[in-house]
This record gives structure tokens, sequence and C-alpha cells, in this order.
């Protein structure tokens, strides 16, 4: 293939979409311009398509900067293991993904120890307990703790043809994912654990591989082989944030990826689908546009979700300072994991962490908005504060 065409097809924007791409160079042969791909430009992964070929990814197109890992790595409280308000999007998130009716009235009533009272709740107390599981360092990534996960999770919630059987990790049946017409058939079931045999395999192995796009691949390919008859969604994006947790990205949950995930539905999903639509052009299964997808929408985003270098070195000055009580400390960690970005007022406050009066809330806020660490907006005669970014 000419060199000079094939730099300008590899340079191009819609490198990561072989359709668009042949209208664009008509002169071009998609073919070709794949097997030099083969040849030099792809990083092989050991995992397997349908059909037995190695996943792909064209890793100079797929670059996370170094500040989406940066924030995924700032430590945050270890009062808690799981950011309340974090914890809340996540829930509430990843069920409108899979278009699970739900209510954040709800999701706080769990979060708060309230017992489920019905079917809607359940699934969000499962939820709970899924994220409480893989926030503990003790239950590494594992074929068992794959199934315990999935049934406190989904299982346990579906109706008696969805679940697995016993002794079964897996599903049991073929599995179609339908829209208008068939988008994905699943992988063969009597494949299915040799397959999420090498999945767990490659979680656990050191490789050279970036780990935030590990951690995208790994969701990438619980939903490709869709080893569950329902709540494969779900588990993709816990396994996802699990292997972060596992790699000792403290923050992992403490920023509700699922929540950068429905902001961008249509990209998700679209992601998929270039994916598989690619695969059946050059015969590739190159997992590029999953990456590319996630880069852009989730991890290139996170720079917000946490509060900025500057103000976490000044807290931990005026700490070192002895300006900052220890009442006040487990405030700001609470202020930290339960509000995130978000606004609050001293009554909200006073009322979620339910451990301090309003007098000690009210010097509190005073104080780190004098410190700089805290700043408030006033609304007509009411006043909300958030962390100071």
């Amino acid at each position: 293939m000419d060199a000079a065409l094939f730099a300008s097809m590899l340079s191009d924007k819609h490198v990561t979409d072989l359709r668009k791409l042949s209208y664009l160079y008509p002169k071009a042969d998609i073919n070709e311009f794949v097997a030099v791909l083969k040849d030099g430009f792809y990083k092989y992964l050991p995992l397997k398509d349908f059909d037995g070929g190695q996943l792909v990814y064209l890793e100079g197109v797929a670059q996370v900067r170094l500040s989406a890992a940066r924030v995924l790595l700032t430590p945050q409280s270890s009062t808690q293991l799981y950011g309340m308000k974090a914890m809340e999007d996540e829930i509430i998130s990843t069920l409108t993904i899979e278009q699970i009716d739900t209510s954040r009235d709800s999701v706080r009533k769990i979060l708060a120890g309230y017992a489920p009272v019905d079917t809607a709740e359940r699934r969000i107390y499962g939820m709970k307990k899924g994220l409480e599981f893989i926030a503990d360092p003790m239950h590494k990534i594992s074929t068992e703790n794959l199934r315990q996960l999935y049934e406190m999770t989904i299982g346990e919630f579906l109706a008696n043809e969805d679940q697995l059987l016993p002794g079964n990790d897996y599903r049991h049946d073929s599995v179609y994912i339908v829209d208008s017409k068939v988008e994905h058939t699943g992988l063969p079931w009597q494949k299915l654990p040799d397959y999420m045999n090498d999945l767990i395999a490659f979680a656990n192995a050191d490789s050279d591989m970036n780990d935030l796009l590990k951690a995208a691949l790994l969701h990438f390919y619980i939903a490709y082989l869709h080893p569950y008859f329902d709540g494969n969604g779900r588990m993709a994006r816990l396994l996802h944030l699990w292997y972060l947790v596992q790699r000792g990205y403290s923050s992992a949950l403490f920023i509700p990826l699922s929540r950068y995930v429905e902001h961008s539905r249509k990209g998700y999903y679209d992601a998929y689908t270039l994916t598989e639509q690619n695969a059946r052009i050059s015969g590739v299964l190159d997992v590029t546009p999953f990456l590319a997808y996630f880069i852009e929408h989730v991890y290139h985003k996170l720079g917000d979700a946490l509060p900025a270098a500057a103000t976490t070195d000044m807290f931990q000055s005026a700490l070192a300072r002895g300006e900052v009580t220890e009442k006040e400390k487990t405030l700001w960690q609470f202020v930290a994991s339960a509000y995130g970005g978000n606004e609050f007022s001293t009554k909200q406050l006073e009322r979620d962490f339910g451990n301090a009066a309003y007098a000690t809330i009210r010097s509190f806020v005073l104080k780190f908005e004098k410190l700089g660490l805290l700043r408030s907006t006033k609304y007509g005669n009411r006043v909300k504060y958030s962390i100071n970014k």
C-alpha cells in the first residue's frame, strides 16, 4: 500500500470507523490498510473473538492523559468504603442505563440503612451490596467471586428462567440482544467457561497495557461475551470499577463512572456497534472504538470529579499547622465523599452527617470558606456551599 496514503488514513480522525474511512479514501483498499495494521500497528491481546482470533487495539489512537490516572489515584477518606454521593449516583446511573425504574429517594433510603420494601428497592440494595463487595480489597477477581457478585447484585432478583443453574457460573443457553433487529449474539454458552477463564486470568495478570484502558477492555469483553441472560451491562461496569480498585486506584469508588456513561449513552452503545461493524469488514475485532469512547467521554471528563490537587494540598497544609480539629477533619472528609462537587446547605449537612450540632456545622463551613476550601453561593436569602475547585 502507498505509504503516504496509509499515513493519511492512519492519522484521519475517522480511523476507528472503517466504513467511513473507505468512503473518504475511495482509491484505498481497506483490506490492504488492515493488513498493514496487522503487520506492525495493532497491539495484540490475550483475549479471543468468537472465532478464536485475538482481539487487538491501536495503541497510538487510544491514549489516556496522565491527568485522568492522577484523579483516580488521589487518596480519599478512609472512613467510608465508598463515597456516599458516588454510590448514590453510581446506582442511579447504572440502573438508568439499563432502563430500570428507580428513584433517588429510594436509593437514599436504602443507603441510609432502611430495609427494602419492594422489588425496585431490593435491586438497589443488591447494587449497594455489590459495590461494597468490590470495595473490599480482600475480594479478588475470580470465578467464585464473580459468581457471588452476580448473585448478590442481579441474579437473585431475576425470574426463574433467567437465573443461573446450580453449579453453573454462566448462562446455560443462547442469548440475543435485540432492538429493531438482532444486534448481537452472545458467545455460545458451551464456550463461556474457557473464555471467562481467559478474561479473569487477563484481569489478574501484569501487562503493558495502560490500567485505565485495560479496565475499559474488561468492560467491553463482558458485554461482548454476554455470559448472563440479564445484567451483563451492570456486571461490565462493576468489573470495570473492581479492576481499578484491585490496581490501587483509590478514588475509583468516589467517582460514579456510570454517570458519565449515562450522560453519553448513545456514544456508549454506538462504540459497541462500531467495533462489531468494523470486525465484519476487516475480520479483526479491534476494540479501539470502545477504548476511544471511554477516553473521550469518561476518563477525560474526570477533572471536575474530585477536589483539585491544590485544594487537597491546602487542606493537608492546614491540618499540618494544627488549624483543623479532628471533628472538622471528619466533616471535610464527609463533605468530599457525600457531595463531591455538588452544593449543599448547612441544614442539609447537619441532617446528612447526623453527628454534630448545627452550631458546629455553621462554624465549620465559615472556617473552611475562610481557609479557601469551601466557597459559598447566595440564592436570595439562602446560602449553599461547595468544595472550592
